[in-house]
């Protein structure tokens, strides 16, 4: 059983994610990476290995989505060459707080992304991870979920934002 990778674009942001096709691919291989033990992802697991394997790639972990002092300390994942990463495996009640961290770090003032990537999993990877290996991803954000709630966003989120569901 091997991850696999679905994707959803909005606002172009697969257009924009291509003009910095080696960033996308190093996401896509970060993603897919063998030595992602299935059997071992809780979900406090899985984002400790993502970490990991983004840090070893050069992607700064946890920056600061605001640079003055005494702003609030709220961050991103991972940035790299303009591209924020949130992952997010908590529950669906952070879309928004997610959605709205990309779009202050695109405009504001901020200037410091292009494009966002926002990954998360599936419920069929929710529901194997359950049935196959005793892990609880249940109450966890999903792909489908953000997919069918970020056209909503339209007139708050002009960043793009590509969605990156890992499946099974």
């Amino acid at each position: 059983m091997r991850i696999r990778l679905q994707t959803f674009s909005f606002r172009f942001a697969e257009q924009v994610l291509n003009s910095k096709l080696a960033i996308k691919q190093e996401i896509e291989s970060i993603l897919l990476d063998t030595s992602i033990k299935l059997q071992d992802l809780s979900r406090p697991k899985f984002n400790e290995v993502l970490d990991d394997l983004f840090s070893a790639k050069g992607w700064t972990s946890q920056p600061a989505v605001f640079d003055e002092t005494g702003d609030p300390a709220a961050k991103m994942d991972f940035l790299k060459e303009r591209v924020g990463i949130e992952v997010e495996f908590g529950h669906s009640s952070f879309i928004g707080i997610d959605l709205l961290k990309f779009q202050v770090s695109s405009y504001s003032g901020l200037d410091k992304i292009d494009v966002g990537v926002y990954i998360t999993t599936t419920k069929e990877f929710q529901k194997v991870m359950k049935k196959e290996f005793a892990q609880n991803w249940e109450g966890s954000l999903n792909y489908e979920k953000v997919v069918r709630y970020l056209p909503h966003f339209k007139s708050a989120i002009q960043v793009p934002i590509y969605v990156i569901g890992l499946d099974l």
